[in-house]
């Protein structure tokens, strides 16, 4: 059983060396690897465990807004107010391909489960999906209404989601066996979408300005739960491996962890965490939150014991710093 309320802070671990304000961090999912992103143009790289730093890259010519590390951590990927996606090598950190499409500020990215592909999301209100390997879009998302925040493409690969400063949700069909090409459109929340995830067993969640979390039925576009108690601006969430938990982090300097199946918040987590922009779970359950503010990066990881099984409802570079 997952013991929630055994859940505690431990102390922080600090990245150093920035020399601008730290705009989005990234770990890999064995947690070994750690990349960040900065105002000043620079992408680094440090070992997540140690905390010694890597290597900076050099290449992008605006501030990085978004980062991510592919599952199998063969590369990694940055997008930047430069309106390019730049495929780094993890082993050489060395440049794969720049991806070139949008026309203004590229704020969000998301690999999917195998890594194959990258979608990216923009100020210029389009999501692409592009092929890592090759290096080209396959398919432009168009339909919002304002900028394109966040992005997640379902562990099956059938649909991706996509959440927005026009306060809703797409969901888009990624493949179907009919071939069709559909798009649902999940309202009700208030303000922004800051961010959107997956969970394992095919649910759908999003937070948002209006400082609730939201959890949808991706085939329906119904809502299965509206989850209330962040005072503050939520900025990211996540299932925890068996999809039974979600964690979410917001502005009131607080973690959250919600319990999927009951609907109901199981834990709040304080202390250490004013700095959360992003959170995870390792594999075994772990949840780490972290976060970056100007020239200090915070990795805050909170110990577990075991897994859960339950039933889902059916709501159907350079060596410097």
């Amino acid at each position: 059983m997952l013991h929630v309320n055994e859940y505690h802070s431990i102390d922080l671990k600090k990245f150093g060396g920035h020399k601008d304000e730290v705009n989005c961090v990234a770990l890999s999912s064995d947690f070994e690897m750690l990349v960040t992103g900065c105002d000043d143009h620079r992408v680094r790289v440090f070992n997540a465990k140690t905390g010694k730093f890597v290597c900076k890259l050099k290449g992008h010519t605006g501030a990085i807004r978004s980062v991510v590390i592919a599952p199998n951590s063969v590369c990694f990927a940055s997008a930047s107010y430069d309106k390019t996606v730049r495929i780094w090598r993890t082993r050489d950190a060395q440049i794969i391909h720049i991806l070139n499409g949008h026309t203004k500020s590229v704020e969000c990215l998301c690999f999917s489960s195998d890594g194959s592909k990258l979608c990216s999301g923009s100020w210029d209100r389009t999501a692409i999906l592009w092929d890592v390997e090759k290096g080209y879009a396959l398919r432009i998302f168009e339909g919002h209404d304002n900028l394109v925040q966040s992005v997640s493409i379902s562990h099956n690969g059938q649909w991706l989601a996509t959440g927005s400063w026009d306060h809703t949700v797409r969901v888009w069909t990624l493949y179907s066996p009919d071939n069709s090409d559909t798009v649902l459109v999940l309202q009700g929340h208030k303000g922004n979408i800051h961010g959107v995830a997956f969970s394992s067993q095919g649910m759908l969640a999003s937070c948002s300005w209006d400082k609730t979390v939201r959890v949808w039925n991706p085939k329906t576009g119904k809502p299965i739960y509206v989850l209330q108690g962040h005072e503050g601006w939520v900025q990211a969430l996540v299932f925890s491996p068996d999809g039974c938990y979600l964690a979410s982090c917001g502005d009131d300097e607080t973690v959250r962890i919600w319990d999927v199946v009951k609907g109901e918040c199981t834990k709040v987590l304080e202390g250490g965490t004013e700095f959360a922009q992003s959170c995870g779970f390792t594999p075994g359950g772990i949840l780490i939150a972290s976060g970056a503010a100007y020239t200090t990066l915070a990795v805050q990881p909170a110990e577990q014991e075991g897994t859960v099984n339950a039933d889902v409802p059916d709501n159907s570079g350079e060596n410097s710093q």
